[in-house]
């Protein structure tokens, strides 16, 4: 698998340092920002909310002093239907405050209204409203209400006492709430430019005014804020409204009415300023960016290409140039000229002691043969050189009983021992090899088996005669089969050996058993 190259890897490096530091220093300013405009949004809806609660406080205290200047001068004049008219048309159109106004006798019935086609003098009210008015002998504004005309309205009264002080009824003004009235007046619909836009609600949570109108006179008490002001508290939320809609929020109670103003901003539409402020620094930053990105670029190709010329020459290393090569390459800084001097004595070294490595990696250093590896190595080379040989497998009989009776260091002794009656006993150009353990290999390049077996017979007979370095006879096992010129497998003919060997250990050991069907 490919890896990456210094080169990428110091432009990833600072790539990654870069768009990680600036991500993080456009996220924390994103943040910071972030807050502080929720922040103003709900200070501002606060402010606004408190604002039009005064302005409608200010606006009822003059609603009841109309109505207390009109009930003062129908005070000797309840007889007078015409001046009643007077009145009542006077005040619905001074100010065009109200939609409709009415006087009402001690008895309920209504006395005169404006406008006057509404219908209504002569009749005795049973409204709400009427009834929680009628008798009362302070100014009166009433809870939302269904009235005789068949609109959700509020009532504004005063009382109209004689010159003793006997009641004799009221004097009252209507405000149709689903229709145009001072509320929508006094929060103007230009508030919601950006999707910002306020309503007011009664002490139990109705809607006295919303900019939807369908919806005045619902309960909205579920909303957090009406909560708020339910409880009597002003102040600030982020909420998630009836509709679902993420609003921050900021509200105020009417001291007169106890009714609650609610001020509210999409939080999307006062964080899609944000939005385009941190693309903008973006796209501002961008060219600066791309430019250190060049120049990180050209810097790294300084910084990698000595150490990939270093990289390329010691790939070729076995080249009697190399060296030549290593030292014509410029370092020009501390860390790849040390890197070349240091490349440069190790592969000296490297040169001078291939040989020494070569012949250790092949050698069993306790007994001075092949190990499996050279027996692998040789094997290769019969191959190749497609002549037939002969296999010796042999083992020493009952070994571990040497090791466990004398120890370990007599075991190696004896190890050493065979392998001493071996190179004594057999051709130079034989190949004899340590396999594991107390197991042996002998490779006899152009023998015949019976000639093996009479080799492998005289090497028994010498262990079998002689005591070892334990101060007793050890004996072997071996096993021989043949492998021809162009024959099966180097694997076939092992085991062949190894099951001769094996016969040889059922045979009561210390035997030489040759395989019945050589390889052919």
């Amino acid at each position: 698998m490919s890896k990456i190259d210094l080169r990428r890897l110091i432009l990833l490096l600072a790539l990654s340092t870069g768009v990680v530091t600036f991500a993080n220093g456009l996220y924390s300013s994103y943040l910071t920002q972030r807050d502080l405009l929720m922040n103003q949004a709900l200070a501002a809806n606060r402010v606004y909310a408190a604002k039009q609660a005064l302005n409608t406080d200010n606006f009822i205290l003059s609603a009841q002093a109309h109505l207390a200047f009109s009930a003062q001068q129908l005070t000797h004049r309840m007889r007078q239907s015409e001046r009643l008219s007077e009145e009542v048309d006077r005040l619905r159109l001074q100010s065009n405050d109200f939609n409709s106004a009415f006087v009402v006798g001690n008895d309920g019935r209504v006395l005169a209204t404006s406008p006057a086609g509404l219908g209504l003098v002569g009749v005795k009210l049973k409204t709400e409203g009427g009834r929680a008015i009628l008798g009362k002998r302070e100014p009166v504004i009433t809870e939302p209400y269904v009235g005789s005309t068949r609109h959700l309205l509020i009532v504004m009264s005063h009382p109209i006492l004689g010159a003793n002080g006997e009641y004799q009824g009221y004097i009252s003004a209507s405000i149709y709430l689903q229709e145009r009235n001072i509320l929508k007046a006094l929060l103007d619909e230009d508030y919601r430019n950006d999707g910002s836009y306020a309503y007011v609600v009664d002490r139990r949570g109705r809607l006295i005014y919303h900019p939807e109108a369908s919806r005045i006179g619902e309960m909205v008490i579920a909303n957090p804020a009406v909560q708020q002001l339910i409880k009597g508290k002003e102040g600030t939320l982020r909420l998630i409204n009836l509709k679902g809609v993420d609003m921050l929020t900021g509200y105020a109670i009417m001291k007169s009415t106890g009714w609650g103003i609610v001020a509210q901003t999409p939080t999307a539409s006062t964080l899609a300023v944000l939005d385009q402020l941190m693309l903008d620094t973006l796209l501002q930053t961008l060219p600066l960016s791309l430019l250190t990105l060049l120049g990180i670029w050209w810097l790294s190709h300084w910084i990698s290409r000595p150490l990939r010329r270093l990289a390329q020459n010691v790939q070729a290393w076995e080249e009697p140039e190399a060296l030549d090569r290593l030292r014509e390459i410029k370092t020009w800084y501390f860390e790849a000229d040390h890197l070349k001097s240091a490349i440069i004595q190790g592969l000296s070294l490297l040169q001078q002691r291939l040989g020494k490595l070569n012949r250790y990696s092949l050698t069993d250093p306790l007994t001075g043969l092949n190990n499996r590896r050279g027996l692998r190595f040789e094997l290769d080379k019969m191959l190749t050189a497609g002549k037939g040989f002969s296999v010796i497998s042999l083992d020493i009989d009952h070994f571990k009983e040497v090791n466990d009776l004398h120890g370990h260091d007599v075991g190696d002794s004896v190890l050493k021992f065979l392998a001493e009656q071996m190179q004594a006993c057999f051709r130079s150009d034989d190949v004899l090899c340590r396999s594991g353990g107390e197991e042996f290999v002998v490779l006899l390049p152009g023998l015949p088996i019976t000639d093996a077996h009479r080799i492998a017979e005289r090497l028994r007979l010498d262990m079998a005669t002689q005591p070892s370095p334990s101060g007793h006879i050890v004996t072997i096992s071996i096993g021989v089969a043949y492998m021809p010129a162009g024959g099966a497998s180097v694997e076939s003919v092992l085991k062949e050996s190894d099951a001769a060997l094996y016969k040889a250990k059922c045979s009561g050991r210390n035997c030489v058993i040759s395989a019945a069907h050589p390889s052919t």
